[in-house]
């Protein structure tokens, strides 16, 4: 049984399902997820990609939602009685229910059922609330890391629980077989070579990475495009790209421009990517709005104006100067700053131990400021070549391709 509930997970878990499956064809893997776990052959009883949350408002929501799921998938737990229970990521849900499994097990000794429960990406209790490391601890058998220090976190916390470091399934993600296709120049073998450079006669090209929810894009659109108003005076002939990895978020994207156009009464028709490209071209004739496919946006990027999250760890994999973004809510900011014990919320930063990434959070987040940074960043030579650096670095301590068969391997020695 899997269960995973965000787009990053829905891919995790179907690696992990292809790999497990190449050491035991015939397993039976059913669970809650998304298309992906789908087409590797997962049966779904719960689909989830309606229900990702962020923070505390987005949980209470959808609280009475998270409660029927969580009841939903223990009673299929309970009825088809899987080997092995595997949450993926969604670490606020999957610590809940793994609980929630083990506490029926402890109240039901004669029913000959004991799962080994395994969390396949650690939750951020490195980040806030470290005590959630002891109920790891106390209900899970394995918990497969991708972090090259977590390990040794866990290790000064919680000893008992057993963790292994698989690597990042991004590094298998994006090996050189996947960038065939790629063009030699959009691989960019000049800039690389010349210790990140910007290449010369071809103006720069600028990634606009706002997030993958709904909420992220109004709160950060307005930041991103402001800056951009600022910077393309300094910038002439300069591309620059949007790139959303739902073709859902196009509808955010056409409102936010139709309101800048001031035609949001006017308008008839559905807003879908082609009308949402055609209103962002009326503001910003150089716009490109692209629908998936971000590594070859990321091979062709001078720079990324980028939400905090899994995509910075892809910007920093193809060697991209960024500059870092987040805004949430007004209550979910002052619950998490209380709770946060990190200086950071940018994973290389985080890798790094220093500033690699400058990061704009909360009020900070301003178009002057955004378009500030950001101008450094394209401008200082100097400061590119010392960023380059540090992501080989980062990229280097993140373990080889590989990352879900190493996973499946050791979830088939908890059950040798």
């Amino acid at each position: 049984m899997l269960v995973a509930g965000e787009a990053s997970g829905d891919l995790l878990a179907a690696e992990l399902v292809t790999a497990l499956r190449g050491q035991l064809p015939d397993a039976n893997c059913f669970g809650a997820g998304g298309a992906r776990m789908a087409a590797a052959g997962v049966t779904l009883v719960q689909e989830m990609s309606q229900l990702s949350v962020v923070g505390i408002t987005d949980v209470l929501a959808k609280l009475f939602e998270l409660r029927r799921l969580m009841q939903k998938l223990l009673a299929t737990a309970i009825e088809r009685q899987p080997d092995v229970i595997v949450g993926v990521d969604y670490g606020g849900f999957n610590l809940r229910f793994g609980h929630a499994v083990k506490e029926y097990v402890r109240n039901n000794p004669f029913a000959k059922w004991n799962p080994q429960l395994v969390q396949f990406v650690s939750p951020q209790v490195w980040a806030s609330r470290p005590g959630r490391a002891r109920r790891l601890a106390g209900d899970y058998d394995l918990l497969l890391s991708i972090f090259p220090f977590e390990k040794d976190w866990y290790a000064q916390r919680a000893p008992n629980l057993r963790v292994e470091f698989v690597g990042h399934p991004m590094v298998g993600r994006f090996t050189a077989d996947h960038l065939r296709g790629f063009t030699k120049d959009d691989l960019q073998f000049a800039r690389i070579a010349a210790g990140g450079a910007l290449t010369a006669n071809r103006p720069p090209q600028i990634l606009l990475l706002p997030g993958s929810r709904k909420s992220e894009l109004k709160r950060h659109l307005p930041a991103m495009l402001g800056a951009w108003e600022l910077m393309q005076a300094h910038l002439p002939g300069a591309g620059l790209r949007m790139v959303l990895p739902d073709e859902k978020l196009t509808e955010i994207v056409y409102w936010h421009f139709a309101d800048r156009l001031h035609l949001r009464g006017s308008l008839t028709g559905s807003p879908d990517l082609g009308s949402a490209q055609s209103l962002a071209q009326r503001c910003f004739p150089n716009l490109e709005i692209q629908i998936g496919n971000l590594s070859q946006a990321l091979a062709q990027a001078d720079l990324a104006l980028a939400k905090t999250g899994t995509v910075t760890m892809e910007c920093a994999f193809f060697g991209v100067p960024a500059v870092t973004l987040y805004k949430g809510s007004w209550l979910n900011y002052q619950i998490a700053r209380h709770l946060i014990t990190v200086k950071t919320f940018t994973m290389p930063n985080l890798l790094a131990n220093e500033e690699v990434y400058p990061e704009l959070l909360q009020n900070e987040l301003t178009a002057e400021n955004l378009a500030r940074a950001a101008l450094e960043l394209l401008q200082n030579e100097e400061h590119r070549k010392k960023i380059k650096s540090q992501l080989a670095r980062i990229i280097a301590s993140l373990g080889e391709p590989g990352a879900p068969q190493r996973a499946a391997e050791a979830i088939m020695r908890l059950l040798e």
